[in-house]
């Protein structure tokens, strides 16, 4: 019965993550349309939003691999 619990809360870790990428993935579309059509008042703090966006994408991409494997 445990192993259930441990593979149920598993999957739910892994399902959230994969909300959690899908939500970046959008944040991510609308920065880049933000810089294209240039509705920023600081290019700088938009280029940081982007690379935060894309740190977070890799954390939860890594998260996500090492737990399927576990």
């Amino acid at each position: 019965m445990e192993k259930l619990k441990v593979a149920s809360r598993k999957k739910d870790f892994i399902h959230k993550i994969k909300v959690v990428f899908k939500e970046l993935r959008e944040t991510f579309i609308c920065l880049k349309i933000i810089y294209r059509t240039k509705l920023y008042k600081t290019e700088n703090k938009l280029q940081e939003a982007l690379k935060e966006n894309n740190e977070l994408i890799s954390i939860f991409v890594k998260s996500a691999e090492q737990n399927k494997r576990i």
